[in-house]
């Protein structure tokens, strides 16, 4: 009953809350649940609509825990159009996707019972202060969030209801312990092994390049050669850091403002109160002769208030609690509950029969703070730098209309804006669309720099608020178009490159002639002492983690002890060859018994992925889909 009394608090819930879903909240709209003023539709799953107000929903979810998480980086990144467009897709699909299983739970009559519901909000942290279920934390984190209670439990039942599809599928994973141990034993397996790293540099002697093969090599691959086109861009700006410098604040000045603001220095008077519900149900006067037996005897000497509202009270999830429904504020209930609870005016007082159209209650003020008001001295410090703060804001905002007009005005020069703002006129380097200067490197001026405006009419940008304190002009003041670079420009890189090559090339054959005089039974140590080379012994070599390149390692893991079948070349990605030879296998004794646990742990819930991704797949190729609108 309670849920009903709260009706008036509404919104998603947060995606902290809902750790006992498997369909995670920051992707899940709750349009069905809210309604919508717009029956627009993004698009329909089997004739089931998801609607753009739930894409807008799921989106600003998603968007705030991606923005708390990552900070500005990713808040600045929801400005470029392309990304923005991107994310919203891939919202919607997963929409989509849990459209489609929430469709299949009720094809196949899952339900999630009432009791349920309750239960589970009561497991929910986000509800609970000291690990206790608080009604008010309750109240107040839905109204946040724009749920209210019923809707919040419809939500909450299409979760666990596709929950209980999603833990069908996924708990019938599993691997055998024999499957685990023995990829473990591959695993923890180590290896010994002889190897060369053989220096390319050994053998540049030994091979040239000539201008013709540069040429070819230049024709051949023409479009490597191709560069970006690159901008060099002047641009002022201008940021609340900037005119805090200029501001001033007198200690009246400072006052004044501790005066206009007192509420925001004052603790608000706190009252916790109890209460017991009588519901009309269908007799009101019997329900009214019910309350005032009640009423009797919460106010008999000694009477347990609790304990009779956890026996008497309809409203059931306060009454477990003995009627607590925590500290109130007002607007938070109906006007004639609230006249009730704020006239009490000691702890212990417990008011007459108030009437609401839920029904009858007994409220009971079980313990009051009254307001404090913070003195000046101890917050004067930092009211002042408040103070100038806000002076520097309002000049700010003053600027920005002239920042703006002096663009326009003089489309063709920042030196007005320059002058309006006392900042500098300030030029980066060239750079290419991929490599933004960390000066400019904002999505709004990422929008703008090679816009066909800046670059052909030369005109300056409009103002770019670039974040909540900083805003900027910018213009391009030299450009270079797309080309190929010409042969006598990369002719010192391609000759490099095509020796890198020839001289990899020379160690891979010596390497090849050791190899085969090794599986030949030859002795190879001339050849190696002709060119000061060492074997390298390597013993008990893990398959992850060790000191040897990662090439020479995934060969030697590669190969067979067995004779004619252990030795191997291999090219490695520092221009130079690897020679290994690999001479004995480590097998493991006996696995771990945590390695085992946690193995098996991990090899589940990888299949159980594997199954959940399938079928969404299997659903969504079957399913009737048709997107209309993302935007």
């Amino acid at each position: 009953m309670l849920e009903r009394i709260r009706e008036g608090s509404q919104g998603p819930l947060a995606m902290t809350i809902v750790g006992l879903i498997i369909v995670s909240f920051a992707v899940t709209g709750v349009g069905s649940y809210l309604g919508s003023s717009s029956p627009e539709a993004a698009a329909s799953v089997n004739g089931e609509e998801i609607t753009v107000t739930e894409v807008d929903t799921a989106y600003q979810n998603q968007r705030a825990r991606m923005e708390q998480q990552f900070g500005e980086s990713v808040a600045a990144a929801f400005a470029n159009e392309t990304y923005l467009a991107t994310f919203r897709t891939q919202v919607l699909q997963q929409l989509i996707s849990d459209k489609l299983i929430e469709q299949q739970a009720s094809e196949i009559g899952l339900r999630v019972s009432d009791e349920q519901i309750k239960q589970a909000i009561f497991q929910i942290d986000a509800f609970k202060i000291a690990g206790q279920f608080d009604n008010d934390t309750f109240k107040a984190v839905l109204e946040r969030q724009r749920f209210t209670p019923a809707t919040f439990r419809e939500y909450l039942r299409t979760q666990m209801t596709t929950e209980q599809l999603s833990n069908t599928l996924t708990g019938s994973s599993f691997s055998l312990e024999e499957e685990v141990s023995a990829v473990l034993r591959l695993q923890q397996q180590t290896r010994s092994a002889k190897t060369i790293e053989l220096s390319a540099a050994l053998f540049a002697s030994d091979v040239t390049v000539t201008d013709e093969e540069v040429n070819e090599y230049y024709q051949a691959n023409l479009s490597s050669f191709d560069t970006q086109e690159q901008v060099k861009l002047s641009y002022v700006s201008i940021s609340v850091d900037n005119l805090m410098a200029n501001q001033s604040v007198t200690s009246e000045e400072v006052l004044t403002n501790y005066e206009e603001n007192i509420t925001a220095y004052q603790t608000l008077e706190e009252r916790r109160i109890s209460h017991i519900l009588i519901e009309f149900g269908d007799d009101e006067i019997a329900a009214k002769a019910t309350a005032e037996e009640v009423l009797s005897l919460v106010t008999a000497e000694g009477a347990d208030f609790a304990t009779i509202a956890s026996e008497r009270s309809a409203d059931t999830i306060s009454a477990e609690m003995g009627g607590d429904l925590d500290f109130i504020a007002r607007g938070d209930w109906s006007e004639s509950f609230e006249d009730a609870a704020f006239a009490l005016s000691e702890a212990g007082d417990i008011s007459g029969l108030v009437s609401t159209e839920f029904g009858f209650h007994i409220i009971k003020l079980t313990e009051l703070n009254l307001a404090v008001t913070t003195p000046f001295e101890e917050i004067q410090e930092e009211l002042t730098a408040i103070v100038l703060k806000d002076k520097a804001m309002e000049s700010f905002f003053a600027l920005q209309e002239q920042m703006a007009s002096a663009a326009f005005e003089s489309p063709d020069s920042l030196e007005e804006v320059s002058n309006v703002t006392s900042r500098p006129i300030i030029d980066t380097a060239f750079f290419e669309k991929t490599n933004y200067p960390a000066s400019v490197n904002y999505p709004q001026v990422e929008n703008v720099a090679f816009d066909s405006d800046l670059i052909e009419l030369g005109r300056n940008s409009d103002i770019l608020q670039v974040s909540d304190e900083k805003m900027m002009v910018v213009r391009v003041s030299d450009y270079k178009p797309q080309r190929t670079l010409a042969l006598d420009e990369v002719q010192a890189t391609i000759m490099t490159r095509l020796t890198g090559e020839k001289t990899q090339q020379a160690a891979v054959d010596w390497a090849e002639g050791i190899k085969a005089a090794l599986l030949n039974g030859e002795s190879v140590e001339d050849a190696l002492l002709n060119k000061s080379i060492e074997w390298n012994v390597v013993e008990n070599l893990p398959r992850f983690g060790g000191n040897v390149p990662t090439e020479m390692t995934t060969a030697i893991f590669e190969l067979s002890p067995v004779d004619q079948q252990n030795t191997a070349v291999v090219t490695l990605s520092t221009g130079n060859v690897g020679l290994v030879v690999l001479e004995s296998v480590q097998a493991v004794d006996e696995i771990k018994a945590d390695d085992l646990a946690s193995g098996k742990t991990g090899f589940t819930n990888n299949e159980s992925r594997k199954m959940y991704e399938n079928f969404v797949e299997a659903l969504t190729s079957e399913a009737d889909i048709e997107i209309m609108s993302i935007n």
